[in-house]
């Protein structure tokens, strides 16, 4: 018998439990397709300083229904290096004050009328065919699943309460660091501090829980839903792995303040007094109360946990290459164009500098099998194609202020000059591709192939640097260098062409790495192109126009 009612408490509990995170994920998804891009194009705009970033995270985490998806997402944007850290941690604080209206929501006790808008969700469904009302329809069946795995909860634990059991589990519970613990470890298994909550609501309304011994409990959820944000940091960048670390020192922080002064202030009293008989109410008010009360605690302190975070990791050596603009100002671009020109043209040769790294790592990785420089390539092609992106701006930006027409020939060469580099970066990958290939597939060039590769790789080195030296000296002869060498790459190509297919055929080299060879200097070719086109560009700004 007893045997008998344990199956069956834990039966409704797991499927009560299953119901709600099903019905929590439903009502989320429906919701982000009801939004659309706007929720990411939403944290992207928005974010520019912290409290709008708290705003933000709240309204993101209300509509997905989920703190972990947001720290997730805004984890992801970092790591894209689409959001600073100091944009990030305003979000994630928001995270947590938005998480906190599905607890609300359950308080309301809406279970009676879970079954109605379950069946108007259902109708909604069959009736149309409009992927709007599709979506709604899921927003609804969602909201009210989520009640009916809560009132399944609280049926089959009602009866236990009062039982010894029942009542010596929730005594050991008065030890808050048990208590810290236990909603920890649920919320790392359930992968959702809604989740945890839902459970203690629905343990709550069986009676017999303290807001005494709930208000730890909610501690330990706010921790545990930290590992998600930590688990998806993992393999990120650096940033990424900061933005996880504040999350976690965030509610940690938190929950230690929290932890002295429920003891020494009158909260708890408070919070009951807010609503004396109703206990699910009392623990949704505690969960908003420290979550909303933290946030407003901390905010001000932001800055230090960028700072912290960035001590715990050290900003290495290649993160510091990783700023897109180094001289850049954008205020200095809108308010002295002059000088904004001056520093731009500044910020696209350190551009050229770090496409001419770019090569050189991708023909090391290359002809010596090295998978290091492979993914230091990946790396700078990030940072190339965000230069390129910022210089664009701050270029379109500069061509509709009062410029003289010498300056605006300087904006249309810069504005050549950072597409061919772009380019030339987008070649240097391809390459590295290609040495990765080789490596995966450990092919290797004949002694021949390989001689050829570097007197080609010679060649272009050459091309590119002169023509970085074109573009800031604007020499006439040393653009006409460029351009002759140029002539020169493309007869060598034609060259080693022929040459290796009359090694293929000779069966001299394997033909998958006969196939990466005729790529590669093709891709060293089109290289020196681009090259000679940013020589060109000068050419006709700087002495065409003479």
């Amino acid at each position: 018998m007893y045997e008998t009612v344990l199956f069956e408490t834990v039966a409704g509990v797991v499927g009560g439990l299953a119901l709600f995170l099903y019905g929590m994920t439903l009502m989320g998804t429906g919701l982000q397709k009801v939004a659309g891009d706007r929720l990411k194009k939403m944290i992207e705009v928005l974010t520019k300083n912290k409290y709008m970033g708290v705003l933000v995270g709240a309204v993101v985490t209300m509509i997905i229904q989920s703190s972990s998806a947001t720290t997730v997402m805004v984890v992801g944007f970092v790591n894209a290096s689409l959001m600073s850290l100091y944009q990030a941690i305003g979000v994630i604080m928001g995270a947590n004050i938005g998480t906190t209206v599905t607890a609300q929501l359950v308080a309301f006790k809406l279970t009676h009328i879970a079954p109605l808008i379950v069946a108007s969700g259902v109708a909604l469904y069959l009736a149309s065919k409009k992927r709007k009302h599709l979506d709604t329809a899921e927003v609804l069946i969602g909201f009210g699943i989520l009640f009916l795995g809560m009132a399944m909860m609280s049926a089959v634990l009602k009866p236990l309460a009062g039982t010894p059991i029942f009542e010596e589990m929730l005594m050991n519970l008065e030890n808050p660091f048990l208590g810290i613990f236990v909603g920890f470890i649920i919320t790392v298994i359930l992968q959702s501090s809604s989740a945890t909550t839902g459970l203690l609501l629905a343990v709550a309304a069986s009676g017999g829980m303290s807001l005494e011994v709930a208000f730890p409990i909610i501690f330990g959820q706010n921790i545990g839903t930290c590992v998600t944000a930590i688990l998806s940091s993992i393999g990120a960048s650096r940033n990424a792995k900061r933005a996880a670390i504040m999350h976690l020192l965030f509610n940690v922080i938190g929950t230690s303040i929290f932890m002295i002064l429920i003891y020494v202030t009158p909260i708890i009293g408070f919070i009951q007094s807010l609503s004396t008989t109703d206990i699910q109410r009392q623990i949704a008010n505690a969960h908003t109360l420290f979550n909303v009360a933290n946030t407003l605690l901390l905010l001000p302190f932001a800055g230090y946990f960028v700072y912290v975070a960035e001590k715990i990791l050290p900003i290495q050596e290649d993160e510091r290459e990783m700023k897109p603009m180094k001289y850049v100002d954008k205020r200095i671009v809108e308010e002295t164009p002059s000088i904004g020109l001056l520093l731009i043209s500044k910020e696209v040769l350190r551009m050229g500098k770090t496409v001419g790294k770019s090569i050189d790592y991708s023909m090391d990785a290359l002809l010596n099998k090295d998978m290091k420089l492979v993914e230091k390539v990946k790396r700078k092609e990030k940072l190339i194609d965000l230069m390129a992106h910022e210089l664009t701006v701050n270029l379109i930006e500069l061509s509709n202020k009062s410029l003289s027409d010498e300056q605006h020939a300087k904006i249309s060469v810069l504005t050549s000059t950072v597409t061919d580099l772009e380019r030339i970066g987008d070649i240097a990958e391809e390459i590295a591709e290609k040495a990765e290939y080789m490596i995966e597939e450990n092919l290797s060039f004949s002694e021949e192939a390989l001689k050829d590769l570097n007197e080609m790789y010679g060649m272009i080195d050459s091309t590119y640097s002169r023509t970085m030296d074109a573009y800031k000296s604007t020499s006439l002869e040393v653009i006409d260098e460029v351009i002759y060498l140029e002539n020169e790459v493309d007869k060598l190509e034609k060259a080693y062409r022929k040459k290796h297919i009359k090694r293929l055929k000779a069966k001299q080299c394997s033909p998958k790495a006969g196939i990466v060879f005729l790529d590669v200097i093709s891709y060293l070719e089109r290289i020196s192109d681009h090259s000679s086109n940013i020589a060109k560009t000068v050419r006709e700004a700087v002495h065409d126009k003479k």
